[in-house]
């Protein structure tokens, strides 16, 4: 690994130390997605789990020996900007491995059972990617399902 690093306009959100990375244009739902895997959670495998923030609106990510971990910026870390809300302090992680991208798209972009599964390409290394509707009612029950069991593999 040669230990490079990107700054890029996304939103990270954890479980444990299983970290995804949401992208997608300025004013897409990025901070919403994320928002209500943090607060609202979802019961999966007999227990319920809530994601926790990592960065809004700027993430870190750096090539390790454990592999792609994204981190906050220090000027915003444990921060997140709530829409016709503001700026709100939240629970928040130092790092996490980075294991999903999740491209936000229009329902009618997203394959019902995508074959193969995509990836997407950060500093060399693959990362599975999901596509999902952002404002969706299960958008978000959807991202921690598949931060908690992987993505299947075709």
């Amino acid at each position: 690994m040669s230990g490079a690093s990107a700054q890029i306009h996304a939103t990270a959100i954890a479980l444990d130390d299983r970290a995804a990375l949401i992208l997608g244009p300025s004013g897409a739902g990025k901070s919403d997605l994320a928002l209500r895997c943090i607060l609202q959670g979802a019961w999966i495998d007999g227990h319920h789990r809530h994601a926790t923030l990592v960065a809004d609106d700027q993430v870190i990510i750096e090539e390790t020996v454990r592999g792609l971990i994204t981190r906050p910026p220090d000027s915003i870390a444990g921060r997140m900007e709530v829409r016709g809300v503001g700026i709100m302090e939240v629970a928040s992680v130092g790092s996490a491995r980075l294991v999903l991208a999740v491209e936000l798209a229009e329902p009618a972009a997203i394959d019902r059972l995508p074959d193969p599964q995509p990836s997407l390409t950060l500093l060399g290394a693959e990362v599975p990617l999901m596509r999902v509707a952002p404002f969706e009612a299960s958008a978000h029950l959807k991202v921690l399902l598949a931060l908690v069991q992987g993505l299947p593999s075709a």
